[in-house]
């Protein structure tokens, strides 16, 4: 059931009703009802997986805090009796039961992560290798399964730290787990941060739901105006039979770029949008990522969540960890001090792109594209100090036009790498990169060729303007919440814009059967 769907519209609809007309102490226990049909819409089997990982983790994180619970009844009652160093060695001892708990949770279920994603990328790999034929496994990868167990591992993690108590409730538990509206493409929220208001009581705010109904049409806008109605052209363009070169692939980046970014973009809008309708308020995925001058600014401004949850429980947790510092202090001793002081950012940089990489799908591809990002972000850092030597004896490199050069430039690179998702093959990838140095195939845009990958005129003029309105939309968050701004505006004007979206969205959207739109690009993930 895709959010862009007759059928869910009713269901939502159906839902918005009885959420504010149930007692407000239901509400939350409606919400878990709901997200359980809404998941199970796609497929009843998909809910052992997503009911083990709520279980698990809650039991988890019970277990937990009851060690804790235990052990600060204990030294409060032995205070005087236990030395310093007992009462370290028997938080230690805690401590070790605790991590051996979330060990256990996470091994559970990033086992059955890795099983059902990854087991036929390594029987792949194995053949290849080992020139066997074994054979590949069918497992049901249930939708959405690496956000929602983001989610949930990053809260069974934070108990651990003592961030804050363990939910006791299991239902309650299964909800932050399930809620429908970022079940399927995020953003991976933090338990103490959704759990505000998830769990809250909400009379009916009509300025919250007006301003929910807005994100939800921009949303919309977004989806079906500009990323379902460059499909046909990005899968024209990167079909396995396509010989498309040159020029063509400066297309498929601007094409695919986006496309994706009106998919994902818009699939968020439409999840906060619905939350807030719900009065629940979930995390910001996207800060204007195509305004940034650099790849480590724009992954800081692109799928925010994502990134702090690999920096917050990888990066961290590895760079700062005993043995890296152990092994940070040999290098220094034994290599050379500056190897030592950054071999524990690199290698903690190296991990977390790998596993990035992975997390995108199962296939190299995605790990190539992992670690060019993380090339490009560590050669930076190293060149830093050359860049302010650069900005300080120049001052042309501080001016508005540089800072427009440097936003177009890593535009064009990210989209660059980005290409990965859709080209599929590393080779294959790098092949097309080239040809637009070296085959060219300029003549192409004058002699028809771009009328043949499914979008005549009419379908390039609505992306044009539709990008263009995105654009705008994306300077005027500089000046604030832009449905703040709207909502400042005269009615006549306010309305006016808003009824000239719902119309550009209905006249201009790009629908499959029954006006349904394409399911979301990142669902795959």
């Amino acid at each position: 059931m895709s959010f862009i769907s007759i059928g869910f519209f009713a269901f939502f609809a159906a839902l918005l009703l009885l959420y504010y007309l149930v007692p407000r102490r239901f509400q939350w226990m409606l919400l878990l009802a709901a997200s359980i049909a809404f998941y199970a819409s796609f497929g009843l089997k998909y809910l052992i997986y997503l009911g083990v990982t709520a279980v698990s983790t809650w039991a988890a994180g019970v277990r937990m805090d009851d060690l804790y619970r235990a052990q600060d009844a204990y030294l409060k009652e032995h205070k005087q009796e236990m030395s310093r160093e007992e009462r370290k060695a028997y938080k230690a001892r805690v401590s070790g039961r605790a991590k051996g708990v979330l060990v256990l949770c996470l091994l559970l279920n990033l086992g059955i992560l890795a099983v059902i994603k990854y087991t036929n990328f390594a029987l792949e790999n194995v053949n290849a290798i080992f020139r066997t034929d074994l054979a590949y496994v069918k497992f049901a990868l249930p939708i959405g399964i690496s956000f929602y167990m983001f989610q949930s591992l990053g809260y069974a993690i934070d108990v651990y730290r003592r961030k804050y108590p363990a939910e006791r409730n299991l239902a309650k538990t299964a909800l932050f787990t399930s809620f429908f509206p970022q079940l399927i493409q995020g953003p991976i929220s933090r338990f103490d941060e959704l759990s505000q208001s998830l769990f809250a009581e909400h009379a009916f705010d009509g300025r919250e739901v007006t301003f929910g109904l807005w994100r939800v049409l921009w949303g919309m806008f977004k989806k079906l105006v500009i990323a379902d109605r460059l499909a046909p052209a990005v899968a024209a363009l990167t079909a396995a039979d396509a010989s498309y070169s040159g020029v063509f692939v400066l297309a498929t980046i601007l094409f695919y770029a986006l496309q994706i970014y009106g998919d994902f973009t818009g699939g968020i809008d439409i999840t906060i949008g619905l939350a807030q309708m719900l009065g629940v308020k979930v995390a910001e995925n996207f800060n204007r990522p195509f305004l940034s001058k650099n790849i480590a600014e724009y992954w800081r401004r692109w799928h925010i969540t994502m990134g702090t949850w690999f920096r917050d429980y990888i990066f961290y947790s590895m760079s700062v960890s005993p043995k890296m510092l152990k092994f940070s202090k040999w290098a220094k001793n034994r290599i050379h001090p500056e190897v030592g002081k950054r071999l524990p950012v690199y290698l903690s940089t190296i991990t977390v792109w790998l596993a990035t990489g992975l997390w995108h799908g199962a296939a190299w591809h995605f790990i190539v594209w992992g670690m060019v990002n993380c090339v490009i972000l560590l050669i930076s850092q190293e060149l830093a100090p050359v860049y302010r030597k650069f900005h300080a004896r120049f001052a042309w490199s501080n001016t508005k036009g540089w800072e427009i050069f440097m936003v177009i430039r890593t535009f064009w690179m990210m989209g660059m790498i980005r290409v990965l998702d859709v080209y599929h093959t590393p080779g294959f990838w790098a092949r097309q990169i080239a040809s637009i140095f070296t085959t060219g195939n300029w003549g192409a845009l004058f002699d028809g060729s771009f009328l043949k990958l499914g979008l005549d005129a009419a379908d390039y003029l609505v992306v044009l303007v539709g990008s263009l309105v995105m654009l705008a939309v994306s300077l005027a968050k500089g000046k604030g919440p832009v449905r703040e701004q709207l909502a400042a505006k005269p009615a006549v004007v306010r309305y006016g814009l808003i009824w000239l979206l719902i119309a550009a969205t209905v006249i201009f959207g790009a629908y499959g059967i029954g006006y349904d739109a394409a399911q979301f690009i990142y669902v795959q993930f």
